[in-house]
C-alpha cells in the first residue's frame, strides 16, 4: 500500500512509544491489526477475545514469525461484556490506545430474537462499555470497526453499527474514529471461507447470483484500522477507496473465478440435490457442482456503499483511503430511551424480533427493513 509505505516510520515510531488493549483481538480483523501492532514492538500489548481457540492460534502464529518484543504482551480469553474483562481494567488502568474488534457480523445472526439480542449488546453496549474504559483511563484514541452495511442499512446487524456509531459521538470524551470495511476475502464464517471448506470436505459451492459485493484483503483491512486509529479525526470514519465498477462484482462470478483459481471449472446445476449427488463424478472431470440462486431472505442488501448522499467525504488526504466526516447530529436523547428500551426487556427473557426491529427504526429512519420469513440458515 502506498499509503503504508509514506507513512510506516511515523505508525512505528507511535506503536513503539506506545500501549494497547486490542478486544476482539482474535477475530480475522483483530486479529490482522494485532499481528502489525505486534511487529513494530509496542511498550504492552493485551489482546482479549472470547475465543481460546483462536487467542491461542493467534500467540501461535505471532511466536512463529515475528518471535518476541521487548515490550509486555499477554493473552485473556474473556467475555468483554463480562466482571472477568472489569476486573482485567481495573488491574490494567491506563492505555494509550482502546481497539475494539468484537462483533457479531453474520445477517443471519437476526434470525431469532435471543441471537439478535447478543447482537445489539455486543455490537452496541460493549461498544459503550469499552468506550467508557477508554474515557476513565485517558487513552488518546478509542477506535471501533463498523461495516460498509451500516450506510442505508437494511439489516439489523448493519443498523446495529449505525448505532453504534451513534454511541461513538454522544460517549466518546477521548477522540474515537472508525472504518466501514469492505467483505475481508476468507475471512472466518465468510462466504468465501465456505467455499474453501466446501472445497475441502468434498461439498458443492452454493451462492447468491444477485448479490454484489466489495472485498479486502486481512492486510488491507488492518491497515485501514491503524490509518483511522492513528491518523483519524475525532469521529472520522474511514473506508477503502473502491469503485462499484472495478471492484463490486457478483458471489456467482467469485466462486467461478476462485474454483478456475484452483484449476478446476464450475459445472452450475439446476439443483441443490443434484450440486449434492454429483461432486465425485464432476470432481473426476475436473469440474466442481456449483448451485447458485436469487436472493429471498431477509436481511440480504444487493450492493453495498460506505458513506451517504447527506455525508461529508474527504477524498484527497490518502490516495487509498477516504474518509467520512462523521459530524451529523445525535439526539442524545433518544439513544438515552433506546438504551433504557433496551436493558428493561433483559430482566424479562422474552422481547420479540418485530418490537426490537420498531426500536431500531426510531433512531434509524433510512433502516429498510423487509421481513422475508427466511434466513441463510434454510439456504445451502
Amino acid at each position: 500500500m502506498g499509503d503504508l509505505a509514506d507513512h510506516e516510520e511515523e505508525i512505528s515510531g507511535t506503536i513503539g512509544d506506545s500501549s494497547f488493549l486490542v478486544i476482539g483481538a482474535a477475530g480475522t480483523i483483530g486479529s490482522a491489526v494485532t499481528r502489525e501492532i505486534f511487529a513494530r514492538n509496542p511498550k504492552r500489548l493485551i489482546a482479549v477475545d472470547i475465543s481460546e481457540n483462536n487467542l491461542a492460534e493467534l500467540v501461535r502464529h505471532l511466536r512463529s514469525s515475528v518471535g518476541y518484543i521487548s515490550g509486555k504482551f499477554e493473552t485473556y480469553a474473556l467475555d468483554a461484556l463480562s466482571p472477568e474483562f472489569e476486573a482485567l481494567c481495573t488491574a490494567y488502568p491506563t492505555f494509550d490506545y482502546v481497539l475494539n474488534f468484537s462483533a457479531l457480523k453474520h445477517v443471519r445472526s437476526e434470525k431469532d430474537p435471543f441471537t439478535l439480542m447478543r447482537l445489539i449488546k455486543t455490537n452496541i453496549f460493549l461498544t459503550k462499555n469499552s468506550l467508557e474504559f477508554a474515557n476513565r483511563c485517558g487513552a488518546k484514541k478509542y477506535f471501533c470497526v463498523s461495516t460498509d452495511k451500516a450506510t442505508n442499512p437494511v439489516n439489523m446487524m448493519g443498523a446495529s453499527k449505525r448505532i453504534m456509531e451513534m454511541f461513538l459521538l454522544k460517549y466518546g470524551q477521548v477522540d474515537v474514529s472508525s472504518a466501514r470495511f469492505a467483505n475481508v476475502a476468507f475471512s472466518d464464517g465468510s462466504l468465501l471461507h465456505s467455499f474453501r471448506n466446501r472445497i475441502a470436505k468434498r461439498q458443492p459451492i452454493s451462492a447468491p447470483s444477485d448479490v454484489k459485493r466489495y472485498f479486502v484483503t486481512e492486510t488491507e483491512g488492518a491497515i485501514l484500522c491503524l490509518f483511522s486509529t492513528f491518523f483519524g479525526q475525532d469521529k472520522d470514519i474511514f473506508f477503502p477507496k473502491l469503485t462499484a465498477d472495478l471492484h463490486l462484482e457478483t458471489f456467482d462470478k467469485i466462486a467461478l473465478r476462485y474454483l478456475e483459481s484452483l484449476g478446476l471449472q464450475g459445472h452450475v446445476c439446476d439443483s441443490e440435490q443434484e450440486a449434492r449427488s454429483r461432486v465425485e463424478e464432476l470432481a473426476a472431470q475436473g469440474k466442481w457442482p456449483c448451485s447458485f440462486f436469487q436472493s429471498d431472505t431477509t436481511g440480504e442488501k444487493p450492493f453495498e456503499e460506505f458513506f451517504t448522499e447527506t455525508e461529508e467525504v474527504d477524498w484527497e488526504r490518502f490516495s487509498e483511503m477516504g474518509i467520512v466526516k462523521n459530524n451529523l447530529p445525535v439526539d442524545n436523547a433518544a439513544l438515552v430511551d433506546f438504551e433504557d428500551q433496551i436493558l428493561n426487556r433483559l430482566p424479562a427473557k422474552g422481547w420479540s424480533k418485530s418490537d426490537l426491529v420498531d426500536l431500531f427504526t426510531t433512531l434509524v429512519p433510512n433502516f429498510e427493513h423487509e421481513e422475508k420469513n427466511k434466513n441463510l440458515d434454510q439456504k445451502m
